[in-house]
C-alpha cells in the first residue's frame, strides 16, 4: 500500500458461525451450502472420538466425504502432503476437525487448492477457527511465520456438547488466549498499528475485543467449573463464544502486540516448555505485556488471580525457565522482537532488556502475590 494513501479501517469475519450442543451431527445442511465433495482433516485421536460419527451423518445426508489423518504439525510439508491428497480427491470443501494446528492446516490446504473451508473445532483452546490466517511451524514445532488468506473460513461450526467433554485444561488455555485479545488490541489501537486484517481497527473490532474480555472476567470461573463437570451451561456457552468468535474477530480486526510475540519467542526454545499449550504460553506473554506497560497493581492482579484459579503458568518455573537463565530469556525476547513481529505494535519500541525484565518481574510479583495470599 502506498504510504501516500490513507490506510483504511478493515473488519473481516467468517461467512457463517454456528454454535450449540449436538450441532456437529446436524452439520450436513450447512456443508451442502458450500460444496459437494468434502475432505475432512483430523488427527487420529479426534477421528476416533468423533470423526466416524460425523462420516455416518454425512453419508446419511448423501454428502460425498473422504477423510485424511493429520500428522500433528501445521508445517509446510504437512500442508503440501494434504493438499496433494485433496486434489486427488477433487475436494471442493476442506473440513478441519480438531484443535488449532489441525484447523490452521485445513485453512492452508483450502487456500492452496482454491476450495471452500469449514472449521469444526473440538476444543475452545484457541481463537484459530474464525481467522483468515494460519500460524505455521517448522517440523520441530518452532514458530515459522503467519500465513494470510484472502478470506476467512466459509463456515465455523462449534459443538459445545463435544467441547464440554474435553479436558478443562483446553478451555483454560482458550481463556488465556482470549484474555490477550483486548490487552493487545487496545495497545495496537493506541499505536495506530496495522491489524492482521490489513488496516486500522474499526470501532466494531475494538468493541468485540473489549466485550471478549468483559465476558471472560464475568463467566470464566463458572464455565471452567461446568467443563470440569462435563456440562453445557449459559456461562459455558458464553465463554466458548468469547474464546472462539469474539477473540478471533477481536485479535484479527483489533490488533496483536507483545503477548503473542512473546509466545512466539517461547517456541524458539527447546525442552519442556513445548509441553505447554499455545494459550498457556500466551498467558505468560500477556502478563509480561501488562508488566512492560506499567500496569497498576490492582489491574494486574485481576488477570493474575484469574490465571491462578485456572491453573495457568504464572511463574518462570511453570515454563521450565528461571530468572537466572538469562540466555534463554534473551533468546525469547530477541525472537519476540524480530522484524515483522507484532511486538512492534506498541506506542514505544521495546528492547530485549525491557522484555526480559518484564518476564522476570512477572515471576517476582507472582511469587510475592502467592505468598501474601497463602496460595
Amino acid at each position: 500500500m502506498s504510504p501516500s494513501k490513507p490506510i483504511p479501517r478493515v473488519f473481516i469475519s467468517p461467512s457463517r458461525y454456528v454454535q450449540g450442543p449436538g450441532i456437529l451431527l446436524d452439520s450436513a445442511d450447512h456443508l451442502k451450502k458450500i460444496g459437494q465433495r468434502h475432505l475432512i482433516i483430523a488427527d487420529e485421536f479426534v477421528w476416533n472420538m468423533t470423526g466416524n460419527a460425523l462420516m455416518r451423518h454425512l453419508d446419511q445426508a448423501d454428502i460425498h466425504a473422504h477423510h485424511e489423518i493429520f500428522n500433528g504439525e501445521a508445517s509446510a510439508g504437512e500442508i503440501t502432503r494434504l493438499g496433494k491428497l485433496a486434489e486427488r480427491f477433487d475436494a471442493d470443501v476442506i473440513v478441519g476437525l480438531g484443535g488449532g494446528k489441525t484447523l490452521d492446516t485445513a485453512k492452508a490446504v483450502a487456500d492452496d487448492i482454491g476450495s471452500a473451508c469449514a472449521i469444526f473445532p473440538t476444543t475452545a483452546s484457541t481463537d484459530a477457527p474464525t481467522s483468515a490466517l494460519s500460524v505455521i511451524y517448522d517440523d520441530q514445532g518452532q514458530f515459522d511465520r503467519y500465513r494470510f488468506y484472502d478470506k476467512n473460513p466459509d463456515l465455523v461450526l462449534v459443538d459445545t456438547g463435544i467441547i464440554a467433554k474435553a479436558p478443562p485444561r483446553f478451555l483454560a488455555s482458550g481463556i488465556a488466549d482470549a484474555m490477550a485479545t483486548w490487552v493487545e488490541a487496545r495497545s495496537a489501537i493506541a499505536a495506530n498499528a496495522i491489524t492482521m486484517a490489513g488496516g486500522h481497527s474499526t470501532l466494531l473490532g475494538a468493541a468485540i475485543g473489549e466485550t471478549c474480555e468483559k465476558t471472560l472476567f464475568t463467566y470464566a470461573r463458572q464455565a471452567y467449573q461446568a467443563n470440569q463437570a462435563g456440562i453445557v451451561t449459559p456461562a459455558f456457552e458464553a465463554v466458548v463464544e468469547a474464546n472462539t468468535l469474539l477473540s478471533g474477530l477481536g485479535f484479527e480486526s483489533g490488533g496483536l502486540a507483545c503477548a503473542h510475540a512473546i509466545h512466539n519467542g517461547f517456541t524458539a526454545l527447546k525442552g519442556d516448555i513445548h509441553h505447554l499449550t499455545h494459550g498457556e504460553k500466551v498467558a505468560y506473554g500477556t502478563l509480561s505485556q501488562l508488566m512492560l506497560l506499567g500496569t497498576p497493581d490492582s489491574e494486574f492482579e485481576r488477570y493474575l488471580a484469574l490465571y491462578i484459579e485456572l491453573g495457568l503458568p504464572v511463574t518462570l518455573d511453570a515454563l521450565s525457565l528461571s530468572a537466572d537463565d538469562t540466555e534463554s530469556l534473551t533468546a525469547v525476547a530477541t525472537a519476540a522482537l524480530k522484524e515483522g513481529e507484532t511486538s512492534h505494535n506498541l506506542a514505544f519500541e521495546p528492547t530485549p532488556d525491557m522484555v526480559v525484565s518484564a518476564m522476570i518481574a512477572v515471576d517476582q510479583y507472582t511469587r510475592h502475590y502467592k505468598a501474601r495470599h497463602h496460595l
